[in-house]
Formats: structure tokens, C-alpha cells, sequence
């Protein structure tokens, strides 16, 4: 049996939380610093976090190599499980050619180059993130919105700062999945909590996105299709993180902000010359000429359809509880470990949701996917495999980086940072957004965020006597605001619209909205850690 130590180095709790740190700080600057690639830095830093957890805190060895395999096996399933099936939906629709049908459909909505800011890059946007994430969103609105004749420049700036209201519940709730996992908290609780929080930003960021796209003249113009999207894309978030399901947050909340922004007769119109000559510099795709079947267009949403389908049948009680019961737990092997209270912690214990999972529920959807858009069977694994290729230095980092949380959490070096973060008392609750964004500037993935510093929070939370659901939360909430600004992001964003080496000019553009909305956030949570907010708690 392993007992965690609070203070095992010198008997001095600040000491302790010095070195423990040093894994989190080792990844960070060399992320950040040094820019060396992610999946590199993230296996230096589980690296060093065994190191410590072996030399400072006595964890034995064969404890610390089984707490970074179950780390290591909890990124690869349901995380990288959940990335993988997503993609690869995304790749058929590619294949087939149906995603540039879809292109086109969104396209014709409307003429006006603010109201398609709002389609492409929040609601679309959205729905990517709800499907893949990992940047994938930034990549292909941008890419879309040049195509419909912006700017390069002005199209990766708006496809940055639309990707923030979504990011916690992307890849299919990944980001909240991951928190509640390293937390121990449950998923309905964290993810209410955090659908209490981001729905804040969506009433906001798409008035800036027009506002973006044609300065004020577009926030006069354009504010009531903005807000209408903005609020029912809100509404739709609240709604289905608390009452119906994490994993279905942003897809319903990207469809329903979509239908909103449409039914708004002032966004059919055509917009005004003057305002396409002055927003659109680049050059408008012929391709966006061509006529498509309604049939074709039917068959070009399928795919979302059939996600949204699927995950709400598997939310009916009696199939829930059906898929419920392949689950299996084991006991981790190699693995004892007690709080210093003496009681067994939750990494003793692995459970595996193998048919109830997101990723399992999405690889139903993409085998419909593949019939609906006759992909043929031998087609569809290729489109797979290649999914994986894709992905291959992304599952490295997700991997080491789960290692490490898991090394950190479960050698106790994870509660000793908190329990000195918790000196912090009230100001905590301003401190945590700030945390997450931090974590995901320089890791570029909210999941790897709440990966490092959830437990942490957690901590800190029950020291200081504040929410460990809100602190959880909001370490999840500020970190989608840090999005924009990390390196992975911005070199995305500038590889898709032909800008290479320009991140520099892009992170000078984003960075102050990155910055005040951070501020609006720490600020909402700290009153909602008060009477002043806290009736919007759960």
C-alpha cells in the first residue's frame, strides 16, 4: 500500500508544492518557451513527474509505471476513442465530396459576409468541435471562409476567436469527461456546472465575430441575427449539458444557433456591395457556383443527423441502462494506493464503458455515415487507419500527457500543489479561470488542461471551502478562452489559409479579446462563488 504525503520534502508544504511542480513547469516552458513540439514536451514531463513522484514522495516504482499506463490507457479509450470515430466521419464526407456540398448549402444562406462569420465559423465551427476538436474547427472554417472571398488573415482571426463557447464540451464532451475522471467528480455534476458558465460567452462572441468582420458598421447592422444565434445557441447549451447529455451539448447547441440565425428574415438578405468590398479582399471560389441536388444536400448534413440520432436514442432510460451493462471494472493492477486520510483512492479501480461510450456511439454513426454516402466497406477502414496516421502525434500527447496526470495525482504531488494553491482563499475563485487558460495557451486542448490541473482545483476548492464542482468548472471554462492564443492553434489556423510564419500577427490580433474575455470569466466566477451569482449554480 502507497500513502500519499502532503509534505514529504524538508516537512514544509511549500517546499513540496515547489517540487511538485516542476513536471507542470518543465512542460510549460518547454511548450511555451523553448516551442518544442507537444508530444515531445509531454513525455519529458511525465518523465520528470515519475522522477519526483519516486525520489521526493517514495511512490514504488512498479505504483508510479501503473499509475502513467492507466493514465496512457484512459487518453487512448474513451478519449482518443471518441477524436478518432469523430474524424473520420468528417474524412468520408471529404471523401465523397459531400463535404464541399455542405460548403456550397452554407454558402447560399446568405450573401452577407457577417452572417456567413456566423454560420461557417460559430455554428459550423461548433459542430466540428462537437465532432473532433484538435483543431480541427480552426483548419476547415478557415479554409471555408476564404473560399467564400475573405481575407486570409481576417478568415483565421474570426475562425480563432469563434472557437471558444464550444471548446468544453468538444469531441463529444471530452474536455468534461477528462475533468471528471482526474476529479473524481461526477460527470453530470461538472458538466451543469460548466453549462452554466460557457453559455455566458456565446451570447457575446457572435457580436464580436461580426463586429470582427466589418467593425461597427457590422455590430449596428447585424446585432439582432447575431444575438439571436448568440441566445439560442446559449439556451441550447444550458439545456442539454444540464438535462440531457455533455455529449450532445454542442451539436445541439450549433444546430439550434444555426436554425435561429436562419429564421431571422434580416440574415436572408443580401448584403450591400459596399460592405462585401470592404470585408471580402480575397478571392471568391467559382466551385461555390455549382448547383447540388436536394438530394445531395440531404445526404451532406446525414452524417450530423445521424450523431444527433444516435446519441439520443442511447439517452433513452431503458437503452442507457442496456448499454450500462457492458461495462466492465477491474481492479488496476499494481496499483494500492490510499489518501493521507487512509482511504483508497479512485485510481484503484478502472471501469470500461465499451459500447456506452461516446467513441463507440460515433463509430455507429459513421457506419450509417458510410452507407447513407456509399463509402465502400474497404474505403471506410482505409478512411480510418488514415485517421489514426493523422492523429498519430496527437495520440502521443494525449497519451503522456493523461500519463502524467495520472503520475501526478496518484503520487499526491497533484493535492500538495493544492493545498498550497488553497492559501490563496477567496481570490481562488478568480485565480481558477485564469489556471485553465494558462493550461490551454500552452497545451493548445482543454482535455489536457483539466487533465493537469483538475484534480488540482479540486483540491484547492475543498481547502480554501469553496465549490469543488465550480472550481472544477471553472478551470474547463477559462481554458476554452485560451484557445485561440495557443501556438498549436494559431499555426493551424495560419497552415489552412496559406500564412506560414505569420503566427506572430495573428496572436497580436486575438490576444486582447483572448485577455478580456478570460477577465469576464474569472469575473463570473467569482460571483457565482458569492450570493451575487450563486443562485446560478446548480
Amino acid at each position: 500500500m502507497y500513502v500519499q504525503e502532503l509534505e514529504p520534502v524538508a516537512g514544509s508544504l511549500g517546499l513540496s508544492a515547489l517540487v511538485a511542480a516542476l513536471p507542470l513547469v518543465i512542460v510549460l516552458v518547454l511548450l511555451g518557451g523553448v516551442r518544442m513540439k507537444a508530444h515531445l514536451a509531454g513525455l519529458i514531463g511525465l518523465l520528470a513527474a515519475v522522477l519526483v513522484a519516486g525520489l521526493a514522495y517514495g511512490m514504488p516504482l512498479d505504483q508510479t509505471a501503473s499509475s502513467a499506463v492507466q493514465g496512457a490507457v484512459f487518453g487512448l479509450f474513451p478519449i482518443l476513442w471518441i477524436v478518432v470515430n469523430a474524424l473520420w466521419v468528417y474524412r468520408m464526407t471529404v471523401r465523397t465530396r459531400h463535404f464541399d456540398i455542405l460548403r456550397r448549402s452554407f454558402g447560399r444562406l446568405s450573401d452577407d459576409p457577417r452572417i456567413q462569420a456566423l454560420v461557417v465559423a460559430f455554428c459550423f465551427g461548433a459542430l466540428l468541435e462537437a465532432l473532433a476538436g484538435f483543431g480541427a474547427p480552426v483548419a476547415i472554417c478557415s479554409v471555408m471562409l476564404v473560399a467564400l472571398g475573405f481575407d486570409p488573415v481576417r478568415a483565421a482571426v474570426v475562425s480563432l476567436v469563434a472557437n471558444t463557447a464550444p471548446v468544453a464540451f468538444g469531441a463529444m464532451g471530452t474536455p468534461v469527461v477528462t475533468l471528471a475522471q482526474v476529479t473524481g467528480l461526477p460527470l453530470d455534476d461538472v458538466a451543469s456546472v460548466v453549462g452554466r458558465q460557457t453559455p455566458l460567452l456565446a451570447l457575446v462572441v457572435p457580436l464580436l465575430l461580426v463586429a470582427l468582420v466589418d467593425g461597427r458598421r457590422g455590430l449596428r447592422e447585424t446585432w439582432i441575427p447575431a444575438l439571436a444565434c448568440g441566445v439560442a445557441f446559449a439556451l441550447a447549451q444550458f439545456v442539454a449539458s444540464n438535462y440531457v447529455s455533455a455529449q450532445l451539448a454542442d451539436i445541439a447547441a450549433a444546430l439550434i444557433g444555426a436554425g435561429a440565425l436562419v429564421a431571422v428574415p434580416h440574415a436572408r438578405r443580401p448584403a450591400a456591395e459596399p460592405v462585401r468590398a470592404s470585408v471580402l479582399t480575397g478571392v471568391r471560389s467559382e466551385e461555390l457556383d455549382e448547383d447540388d441536388s436536394a438530394r445531395e444536400v440531404v445526404r451532406a448534413y446525414a452524417p450530423y443527423a445521424l450523431i444527433v440520432a444516435v446519441f439520443s436514442v442511447a439517452q433513452i432510460p431503458a437503452v442507457k441502462d442496456w448499454l450500462a451493462k457492458a461495462t466492465q471494472s477491474y481492479d488496476w493492477p499494481f496499483l494500492d494506493v490510499v489518501d493521507p486520510e487512509g482511504k483508497p483512492v479512485g485510481g484503484n479501480v478502472f471501469s470500461w464503458p465499451i459500447v456506452s461510450t461516446g467513441g463507440t456511439l460515433v463509430l455507429f454513426a459513421g457506419l450509417a455515415t458510410a452507407v447513407v454516402l456509399g463509402v465502400h466497406a474497404r474505403v471506410a477502414v482505409k478512411e480510418w487507419l488514415a485517421t489514426v496516421h493523422e492523429l498519430r502525434f496527437a495520440i502521443l500527447t494525449v497519451t503522456s500527457v493523461l500519463a502524467l496526470a495520472y503520475v501526478m495525482n496518484l503520487s499526491g504531488q497533484a493535492a500538495t500543489i493544492g493545498h498550497f494553491v488553497a492559501a490563496a482563499g477567496a481570490g481562488l475563485a478568480f485565480l481558477s479561470p485564469v489556471l485553465g487558460w494558462f493550461g490551454v495557451a500552452v497545451s493548445g486542448s482543454d482535455t489536457s488542461a483539466n487533465a493537469l490541473f483538475g484534480a488540482l482545483q479540486v483540491t484547492a476548492a475543498r481547502e480554501s471551502g469553496l465549490s469543488p464542482e465550480l472550481l472544477a468548472a471553472a478551470n474547463s471554462s477559462g481554458g476554452v478562452l485560451g484557445k485561440m492564443i495557443s501556438p498549436q492553434n494559431l499555426t493551424i489556423a495560419c497552415a489552412a489559409v496559406g500564412l506560414a510564419g505569420r503566427e506572430g500577427d495573428l496572436l497580436r490580433k486575438v490576444l486582447p479579446w483572448s485577455l478580456g474575455l478570460l477577465l469576464v470569466m474569472c469575473l463570473i466566477v467569482v460571483g457565482q462563488s458569492t450570493a451575487v451569482l450563486g443562485w446560478m449554480l446548480p
